[in-house]
């Protein structure tokens, strides 16, 4: 090792354990790990104050762990292009590492920084760490990419793969001069000129995510997933979404827990184990996706509902985004997003589908909504999800499947706890009135809107217009 010095970018990866890059780095010189703040001030079409508070609580959780393992994170600000050459010139690195990112933007910067570290001299290694297996990886038999999930799923589980799970490093190599070099403070969302929403989200970093990661899998909860998962007045999920979103777990770390678990279960628990899988599986079908179409973030993926003139109202989309519809399960799941910056995935579909399939609306307005919003707001994931739910996605629901909100609410909110934490002025309001539209003209309270649409109109609209 010498004195060589490479340095680690930390992107979607703040943490110690079993980070691929961070680990290659450490074998190969002496370690400056950088995180890059971006330069936008205000507003942002993908981000908003709850995840931009999550990260402040990821960067300082990972700024405490660097310096118990005899290093120390430091903190630029700017374009990764610039900064990066800028910083191995600096520290006179010989390598720099990162994990690899799968949306275009990500990956038009890996290229970029390639070709201007080479000129420089200086080594530029990506490594795949976020999935399982990458976007080139599973193919159907013809060397394509998948389009359709089962299929991809069935192929994804019998690729073998060697699950090389590593723990954190005891000690991370440091440069002598590490502890001297210039570095920014910590942020806080107030350096985006953002609010501090740390009272309202699950807390951040590493540490409180391997917290979330010992209940999941020591309480019983990854056995009773599959029945209670539907729920969302009940916590039965993992909550792991946000922090595979910002790399506080590695997914060979999760994938390896779901092995041990399906070792010790009982039979009649395998089908939740099996479960969970899926929807981790569901995640790398989108991030591949999106890998090898990145025009899905512009248009829809299937080619036949492109140019689509979406006739919805803008009016409706003020309702919707603010929980004022009248839907009182729709108008939860918006007010849980506003407040928490989370939503149960069951009401996101239910959600997602009332804006396209009830409302009208382009999905793109509701997509770039939940990523202003969501604290987990994964690009992959999140235009996955809402494609699907539009009708117009990779194995999308077909646009003949429309979500009956009252009977959404009767099958999965049965005693109305999830609408009643989250609207108050329906506190009193009887049950059984939440199962089926009140009268025409009228309200479920006083100070609840009356339902903005009909849903049995609105979907003759939506069969005829996707039709």
């Amino acid at each position: 090792m010498d004195n060589k010095v490479v340095i680690h970018w930390f992107r979607k990866d703040l943490r110690l354990t079993d980070n691929t890059s961070l680990l290659a780095a450490a074998s190969a010189g002496k370690v400056v790990p950088v995180y890059l703040l971006s330069t936008w001030r205000g507003e942002h079409r993908w981000t908003g104050s709850k995840r931009q508070t999550f990260l402040c609580h990821c960067l300082r959780d990972l700024a405490i762990s660097l310096e118990r393992v005899g290093s120390r994170l430091i903190l630029r600000s700017g374009s990764a292009v610039e900064e990066i050459p800028r910083l191995a010139c600096e520290v006179g690195a010989i390598e720099v590492h990162t994990n690899r990112d799968y949306d275009l933007y990500g990956k038009k910067i890996e290229q970029k920084l390639q070709n201007i570290l080479s000129s420089q001299g200086v080594v530029f290694k990506t490594h795949k760490d976020s999935v399982i297996w990458e976007g080139r990886e599973i193919l159907t038999i013809n060397g394509e990419p998948f389009r359709v999930f089962t299929p991809y799923s069935r192929a994804w589980r019998n690729a073998c793969f060697s699950n090389n799970f590593r723990p954190a490093p005891e000690r991370l190599p440091a440069p002598d001069f590490l502890f001297q070099l210039h570095s920014l403070s910590l942020p806080t969302p107030a350096y985006w000129n953002l609010p501090d929403e740390t009272e309202n989200i699950l807390p951040g970093g590493e540490t409180q995510a391997r917290r979330r990661l010992e209940d999941f899998f020591n309480s019983g909860k990854i056995f009773e997933y599959s029945n209670k998962r539907d729920f969302p007045a009940l916590e039965a999920t993992s909550r792991f979404s946000q922090d595979l979103r910002f790399g506080l777990i590695s997914i060979r770390e999760i994938f390896q827990r779901c092995q041990k678990a399906s070792i010790s279960s009982p039979k009649t628990a395998l089908e939740s184990v099996h479960k969970f899988e899926t929807e981790l599986i569901w995640r790398e079908f989108y991030f591949q996706i999106l890998y090898n179409f990145p025009e899905v973030l512009e248009v829809e993926f299937n080619p036949k509902y492109r140019n689509l003139t979406w006739p919805g109202s803008l009016q409706h989309f003020e309702c919707w985004k603010f929980g004022q519809t009248g839907f009182p399960l729709v108008d939860a799941g918006m007010r849980q997003l506003l407040k928490t910056g989370f939503m149960h995935n069951r009401v996101r579909m239910i959600s997602a589908m009332f804006l396209t399939k009830d409302l009208h609306l382009d999905w793109r307005l509701g997509e770039q909504w939940f990523l202003q919003h969501l604290v987990d707001g994964e690009i992959a994931s999140n235009n996955g999800g809402w494609q699907w739910s539009a009708g117009t996605g990779a194995d999308a629901a077909p646009y003949f499947r429309i979500h009956n909100p009252w009977l959404q609410t009767k099958k999965f909110d049965p005693k109305g706890d999830y609408i009643r934490q989250w609207l108050p002025e329906l506190q009193n309001v009887p049950t059984e009135k939440f199962f089926s539209p009140p009268p025409q003209g009228q309200s479920l309270a006083p100070s609840y809107p009356r339902p903005i649409v009909d849903h049995n109109e609105e979907r003759i609209k939506a069969l005829s217009f996707f039709a």
